[in-house]
């Protein structure tokens, strides 16, 4: 074609266009917006106007020969890209009018569109044959601001903690031989309880602030030094203590709170068994009380029968013991008795058989260990008797006569263990992914014979799209955890059913994210991050076990469900699966929507990024998900297969609704926490990782958006590739967006990340 030659109006627009039309992201919204930027320019002609206005039509893209030349003027211009200017690329589009033209004023036009279409330099800099002056990360946001905004009224707890980890003690560093891993993780925390974490969670009376919600904020920092600290500090205070809390009575606060606030009563909760893992119900331990000596006697009846991985089992004096408490004869079900299992000398008390698991995959500074009970005999009064008590008649007493109900609530006190174990992986996930991007804005692989020097991996968009999506997930389910805690906790609530089982859900697509986010920033690290010394390795290892312990991520995922199914109604576990098939109607009455065309082929970005659209999505995909299984349920009963059979049939079905009510409260919960982010600037980003987040979850679900009709083929790939696009919108504001997770740097060891 003819070589043209442009006048100032047109030449600076060029960059802009030629921008936009390589993008592909040219949208109706967009168009509208340099339409309405060209119009309202009064430095353009009317040849000018008429120019450019020919190429904002979508169905007559520019042809690759005035592409090409675009891109020429753009390169022979011999203009540098300088990333740090206020608009790059209005100012780009200035100085190459300079160097034609001697008038050449800023054209604020161009600074709109700029602004309203979200270009950035790594959208495009690729696209350009230029020298381009880049700046590592912006500024433009304040990390100690939104390290603020995740800590929310915990903030001065937390930041005190963080400058007790300044202590030589966690100072981190490679350790291979589990008992001297084991004892330096036992002094760890013996030092914590000392400094009154141990007891945040105990009232004053017994050291305490009484403050649930802060110890789980704390908890999850403990991730940024070790796994082990974490999880042997949680055992011992969260599980050991907590259950002396939470289903005993005074008595035994009295007795043992303060103690073991402080470490100096070393416990662990015995509640798993080699035969039974999950189904709790079903443990085969019994504590048979003895009315004539008044106490009750601890046995394992079988070979399988013993407790299995008990976290603390090597160092404790004592240990929560569940098993089925037996009176009369009568077998009351599954409640947790206080066993003194070692003497003040160390030495195993009779009857008591405890043997070292040995080396795991990871967690190799908790003593986990197998226990086992020969007719171990304990006072009464050692039955922490909050929901179910033996008179001193040796009668068994409880104000929950229903036995379902009883066992549901007493495992309800514990729940705050499985959020803990949810931000606990989520402290492990965030440390990876500050390790692999502080690693990436370094470090420079590849280039073209053009660059002066290689690449970040960290502008690589494939990079991008890696971290920066999980990133936008702990934003998210940071603000979530945190929520759910405090909800958890409000003692006006009275009925947790409903939070228990939300927080059954979230604890499994946490820490299942947790572990596929470290895997991701392993590889994004390549064979620096298999290093130990990097410290993900060790992440990667640790954080494993947290998809299976504190219940199983399967069966959390089908509780959650069945919580959904049944509207959170206590019928559904005091009443078995029969009673669940008459709380169905309701969903077989639900109506669903049938699809407007243009609604599943609209490819707007105002409506993609719509929060309304991301909540349409998530709502639907629940709704439909329930009314499906209770079809099946329904249908599979009618042909005479027993209600349990029927669930059977039906469990992938009910993993992926409970996976899809969770994904759905941890996005709702996000943005009504956004809602009330009082300045503008944080709230705008906040609102944008919310974004990132519904459309990459969509993302991955397309297929069955599609199958359902919901989405079509050209709005599944507009959603795709609009996680591209903020991925990469965010790529300036990453290394803020990373310090915002408030990892302090003396947490932080790893070579590739100072």
């Amino acid at each position: 074609m003819e070589k043209e030659k442009y006048t100032s109006g047109v030449l600076q627009y060029i960059p802009f266009f030629y921008v936009m039309w390589s993008d592909d992201l040219l949208s109706y919204s967009e168009i509208s917006v340099v339409k309405k930027a060209i119009k309202q320019d009064d430095t353009l002609t009317k040849q000018d106007y008429n120019y450019l206005i020919k190429f904002l039509d979508r169905n007559t893209p520019p042809a690759y020969e005035e592409l090409k030349h675009w891109k020429n003027v753009i390169s022979n211009s011999k203009i540098k890209l300088i990333e740090s200017d206020t608009y790059p690329l209005a100012t780009f589009s200035q100085k190459m009018i300079c160097h034609h033209f001697e008038d050449c004023p800023f054209n604020p036009y161009l600074k709109d569109i700029e602004i309203n279409l979200g270009i950035q330099p790594n959208h495009y800099n690729h696209l350009f044959d230029i020298e381009i002056v880049k700046e590592t990360t912006s500024d433009f946001y304040n990390a100690t601001e939104l390290d603020t905004l995740l800590k929310g009224e915990h903030a001065v707890v937390v930041d005190t903690f963080r400058e007790v980890l300044r202590h030589p003690i966690f100072k981190w560093d490679i350790k291979r031989d589990k008992e001297e891993f084991r004892a330096h993780v036992l002094k760890q925390v013996e030092f914590l309880g000392e400094k009154g974490y141990g007891a945040m969670a105990f009232s004053e009376a017994y050291g305490g602030i009484d403050d649930m919600p802060a110890y789980a904020a704390v908890f999850e920092n403990m991730m940024y030094v070790d796994g082990s600290m974490a999880i042997k500090f949680g055992v011992q205070f969260g599980l050991f203590g907590g259950s002396i809390q939470k289903l005993g009575t005074k008595i035994h606060h009295d007795a043992y709170l303060s103690d073991t606030g402080k470490a100096k009563l070393l416990g662990c909760f015995a509640m798993t068994e080699t035969g039974h893992g999950s189904n709790v119900r079903g443990i085969k331990t019994t504590a048979t009380y003895d009315a004539e000596t008044d106490s009750i006697i601890i046995h394992t009846p079988g070979k399988n029968d013993n407790k299995e991985y008990i976290g603390n089992a090597l160092h404790s004096t004592k240990a929560s013991v569940f098993a089925q408490l037996i009176v009369d004869g009568k077998n009351h079900g599954v409640h947790a008795i206080l066993v003194t299992i070692r003497d003040a000398n160390h030495k195993l008390t009779p009857g008591v058989t405890i043997e070292d698991n040995g080396y795991k995959l990871g967690l190799n500074g908790v003593d986990n260990g197998k226990i086992w009970f020969n007719q171990v005999r304990v006072p009464r009064a050692n039955l922490l008797n909050k929901y179910g008590d033996i008179t001193p008649e040796g009668t068994y007493h409880s104000d929950i006569e229903n036995p379902s109900k009883r066992f549901f609530t007493m495992l309800g006190t514990l729940v705050g263990g499985r959020i803990c174990v949810a931000r606990a992986g989520l402290g492990g996930a965030k440390k990876a992914l500050a390790i692999a991007v502080k690693h990436a804005l370094k470090r420079r692989q590849f280039n073209d014979s053009i660059k002066i020097q290689e690449d970040l991996l960290m502008d690589y968009p494939s990079h991008q799209l890696r971290l920066t999506p999980a990133i936008a997930s702990c934003y998210v389910y940071d603000v979530t955890l945190t929520h759910m805690m405090k909800v958890y906790s409000d003692k006006t609530i009275t009925d947790k059913r409903k939070i228990e089982t939300q927080a059954a859900g979230l604890k499994s697509i946490v820490t299942w994210f947790a572990n596929d986010t470290i895997q991701e920033c392993r590889e994004a690290c390549g064979g620096k991050g298999y290093l130990l010394e990097n410290q993900i390795a060790d992440l990667k290892s640790d954080v494993d076990i947290f998809t299976t312990f504190e219940g199983d991520n399967h069966v959390l995922l089908q509780l959650a469900a069945k919580g959904v199914l049944s509207d959170f109604k206590s019928e559904f576990n005091s009443a078995g699966f029969s009673a669940v098939l008459k709380l169905l109607s309701s969903r077989l009455g639900d109506t669903l929507s049938t699809f407007n065309p243009v609604y599943t082929n609209n490819v707007d970005k105002d409506h993609l990024y719509s929060s309304k659209f991301h909540k349409d999505a998530f709502d639907y995909r629940t709704r439909r998900l329930t009314y499906t299984i209770a079809m099946r349920i329904r249908d599979y009963v009618k042909k005479g297969i027993p209600s349990y059979q029927a669930f059977l049939k039906v469990q992938t079905h009910l993993l992926a609704l409970g996976k899809a009510y969770s994904i759905e409260l941890a996005y709702t919960t996000f943005v009504d926490f956004t809602a009330n982010i009082k300045d503008e600037k944080n709230k705008a980003l906040f609102e944008k990782l919310g974004t990132l987040f519904a459309l990459n979850e969509l993302r991955k679900d397309a297929s069955w958006f599609l199958e359902q009709g919901y989405i079509s083929g050209s709005k599944s790939k507009a959603i795709r590739n609009r996680v591209e696009r903020l991925s990469t919108e965010l790529r300036p504001h990453i290394g803020a967006l990373i310090d915002g997770f408030g990892i302090p740097d003396h947490c932080m060891a790893a070579p590739i990340a100072k």
